[in-house]
């Protein structure tokens, strides 16, 4: 059978978005890519085919008659690939991927991202479990672990999908009733901490010069959770990683007094014992998902307002 002659796929799609919102701007949009992406791809069909598919004029697009029975082809075409694919999948065994990640992590930023990662892969089942304790594939009976870090894990595979940075972060009525301007102003303020916190007062005190400060009151929880939910109904200060009280902080819920002074910065990790087609996906999404957060992060960092002195 001889082969067959098709078309650039990248440029036939490319074609049937444009020609179904008659636009580029709309099909740029639509597939992520830019105007000129379009209409480069668009022009490398037409000239494969060897005639015109669009009238341009200025301000104005248009198919033509050719366009307007081409893309009544490549519409169907593409319809019919994508049913078929979806029934595929559909029928597909469904993976199951067991992750194991700190419990305050998971509450507060990876249940609320997982039904994306649901929608975007639904052959894929994820299984949490928390735990804080040393990576151990074997024995936690887990594919990926999520732990913070200063290095990748040895004889794994470590990728670091996002930055954290601990700092001070309170309820932001309390910053306001309680005067909480700069980090002498701690002195009147209680200091929550918490049993598996990486970076405690002490440290962050001697960071910016106050060793010696003695805080109004101290308040501790066994489990971070609990203590950013104690900063959170007006008890005190907490030293928490920022991305997991960023949503709150933008919301204007909490906030960071001090900005990002003296924030202790670490990396977030996904590990794995061995490659697989599930833990690709979801290091891919976590990926995506850490970039966000970090540029969210990044626009509160460079807005914040420096500390008063």
């Amino acid at each position: 059978m001889p082969s067959r002659k098709l078309p650039p796929l990248n440029a036939v799609r490319a074609f049937e978005a444009a020609g179904r919102h008659v636009s580029f701007t709309k099909a740029a949009a639509e597939l992520h890519v830019t105007h000129g992406a379009i209409s480069r791809q668009v022009a490398q069909l037409e000239a494969w085919l060897g005639t015109a598919l669009f009238l341009r004029r200025p301000s104005q697009l248009s198919l033509t008659p050719a366009g307007r029975r081409y893309l009544a082809e490549v519409t169907a075409a593409l319809d019919r690939l994508a049913v078929a694919s979806l029934h595929l999948r559909e029928e597909a065994p469904r993976s199951t991927l067991h992750v194991s990640a700190p419990p305050t992590f998971t509450m507060r930023w990876m249940i609320p991202r997982l039904s994306g990662f649901q929608r975007e892969r639904p052959g894929v089942e994820v299984r949490m479990t928390t735990g804080i304790d040393a990576v151990r594939f074997e024995a936690g009976g887990y594919d990926v672990a999520i732990r913070g870090g200063q290095a990748p894990l040895p004889g794994c595979i470590s990728i670091p999908f996002m930055t954290e940075l601990i700092l001070p972060v309170c309820d932001a009525a309390l910053a306001e009733r309680g005067r909480l301007r700069t980090p002498e102003d701690l002195a009147a303020h209680t200091l929550i901490s918490y049993t598996t916190e990486p970076y405690g007062w002490a440290d962050w005190l001697t960071a910016v010069g106050l060793e010696g400060l003695r805080p109004a009151g101290t308040l501790r929880f066994e489990q971070m959770f609990f203590a950013l939910q104690a900063a959170a109904e007006g008890l005190g200060v907490v030293l928490v990683p920022v991305f997991l009280a960023i949503d709150d902080i933008l919301a204007g819920r909490l906030c960071a007094p001090f900005g990002p002074l003296a924030a202790r910065r670490r990396r977030y990790y996904a590990h794995a014992a061995r490659r697989s087609p599930a833990v690709d996906t979801l290091i891919k999404w976590l990926l995506r998902e850490g970039r966000a957060t970090e540029e969210a992060m990044d626009a509160w960092a460079k807005s914040a307002p420096l500390p008063q002195t």
